[in-house]
């Protein structure tokens, strides 16, 4: 659906929901991926409510986009919680290691 204009300066032609729009940034290839999640979740939306408004589309597919996001945030941030537990944990039990062989050295 993306095609970069061939000028090399990052411009790319993007197809949004049969809407066309120019836009331009450093990776055209991105701009062009993101294009067409954008693209399949307004035609998905479109299927499953059974509309043509698009602004409404738009707006269903821009809440459905933002849950995503917020479900991958919170699985990163219990992640990345879990890391730092068991990071620390290791780095105590470390400490206790290195002290042992303190004393006893």
């Amino acid at each position: 659906m993306s095609q970069p204009n061939g000028n090399g300066s990052g411009n790319v032609r993007v197809e949004i929901y049969d809407q066309t729009y120019h836009l331009r940034g450093s990776d055209p290839e991105y701009i062009g991926e993101l294009a067409e999640y954008v693209n399949t979740k307004m035609h998905l939306i479109a299927q499953q409510a059974s509309t043509v408004d698009s602004l409404r589309v738009a707006v269903l597919a821009a809440l459905n986009i933002a849950d995503e996001l917020h479900v991958l945030k919170r699985k990163y941030e219990s992640i990345d919680s879990d890391y730092n537990e068991r990071a620390g944990q290791l780095a105590g039990a470390l400490d206790e290691v290195l002290d042992e062989g303190r004393r006893v050295g």
